[in-house]
């Protein structure tokens, strides 16, 4: 609970904001929708005005979600790492001939699901790399094998890009191949590939392979038909606050139709072994700085408000002690224990591959907010209250963000 202590400090930091920013901040806290030219400005904040940034950012955040904050038990799968698609911001994909090839049955899968749920696991995310031999038929097959062996756990999987390459695989329209999944058991759909949604950047990234259009028009015929996703940013590399304001604006554009996503996810940019960066030292960063990272956070939690009210921080992407901090700038979610992640492992992401539920509640509670596991679709399923009494922390004092 917000203290008049602390909404005495938020008045105090906004009248010491420069003009600009403090009419911003105004406006957001007046519940109006920010343009993308004012969610730009506020990413180039500094000083005082950025602090005032990361208040208002927490106080929004607990009036749309309350205080508390959540994860959910799953498992990534990774079905394959084989991918001919040669994105340059990836070094997950490799080629088929490769020594370190991957590529999984169903049977597999299966195991792996299994697994998960004994373990607690709601839900499993399965993703894998275009794997040129791969047929319409796996996907299919993966979903009926799962369904019949593990019928209770949520399959959340295939991204827009393996959605889009399906579809090309089983001559059908977007539309068609969705229904069919969906008629197997997909139960919603992550919204990676999206990195930047702005055709010069991704021609950078990606030669433009899955175009923002194309992008845009599978997720709208994944929320057309029921199905809901994930939205994500891939920031810190060859864009700018521009490109992230305008991205945020999309998705909420997106959203303002359908009410199809279930939450924002920004996604740091992993450099280390990626051949944007090795190949372009002089051109490429090197992934966002830590202020960055809470602006986009806190940026996003203005911008989507009433809109995408569930703004995840990834400890993948960031550490757990950075992302516990995301949730007082803005973030209401702290992800998934994973149990396995490869894609960002595999670009040099140093944060590891699991995080037991235990850990998760900790980090939360080191907030200052109340747990709660939650399903895929925010149905909280477990609530673990902050204990009467903690050392001080972040959630007894007014915000003031390290950056």
């Amino acid at each position: 609970m917000n203290t008049p202590y602390q909404h005495q400090d938020l008045e105090r930091a906004i009248a010491s904001c420069s003009a600009s920013i403090a009419h911003i901040l105004d406006r957001a806290l007046a519940g109006h929708t920010l343009s993308a030219i004012e969610g730009e400005q506020l990413f180039y904040t500094q000083g005082k005005d950025t602090q005032a940034l990361f208040q208002v950012a927490d106080l929004i955040r607990q009036q749309r979600c309350g205080d508390q904050a959540s994860f959910v038990i799953t498992r990534n799968i990774n079905f394959t790492n084989v991918c001919h698609m040669g994105c340059q911001f990836c070094n997950f994909g490799v080629s088929k001939s490769d020594a370190s090839a991957e590529f999984f049955g169903t049977d597999e899968v299966v195991r792996r699901a299994l697994e998960a749920k004994q373990r607690g696991a709601t839900e499993i995310c399965v993703q894998g790399g275009l794997h040129p031999d791969i047929n319409a038929d796996y996907y299919r097959q993966l979903l009926i094998d799962v369904k019949k062996a593990v019928p209770d756990i949520h399959i959340h999987a295939f991204s827009p890009f393996e959605i889009w390459y399906g579809a090309r695989k089983a001559k059908l329209s977007y539309r068609d191949y969705l229904q069919e999944l969906m008629s197997l058991g997909l139960a919603s759909m992550p919204g990676t590939a999206a990195e930047i949604l702005d055709t010069e950047v991704r021609r950078q990234l990606t030669k433009n392979k899955l175009s923002t259009e194309a992008w845009v028009e599978i997720i709208e015929t994944a929320h057309q038909l029921g199905l809901p996703t994930t939205s994500t940013i891939m920031y810190g590399h060859v864009d700018s606050p521009r490109h992230w304001s305008e991205h945020i604006a999309l998705l909420r554009s997106i959203q303002s139709q359908y009410q199809g996503f279930t939450e924002f996810v920004p996604l740091g940019f992993i450099h280390y072994q990626t051949p944007l960066y090795l190949e372009n030292p002089d051109k490429v960063r090197t992934g966002p700085t830590r202020d960055e990272h809470f602006k986009m956070h806190a940026v996003a939690r203005l911008m989507l408000q009433g809109s995408i009210d569930n703004i995840q921080a990834s400890w993948v992407k960031m550490g757990p002690d950075v992302a516990s901090q995301m949730l007082r700038a803005g973030a209401n979610d702290l992800g998934g224990t994973l149990m396995n992640e490869s894609i960002s492992r595999a670009a040099g992401a140093t944060h590891g591959q699991e995080i037991q539920p235990e850990d998760m509640v900790s980090f939360i509670h080191s907030a200052g907010l109340d747990a709660f596991q939650r399903n895929t679709l925010y149905q909280p399923l477990r609530h673990y209250p902050k204990p009467a009494f903690m050392p001080a922390q972040l959630g007894d004092i007014p915000v003031r963000m390290a950056v």
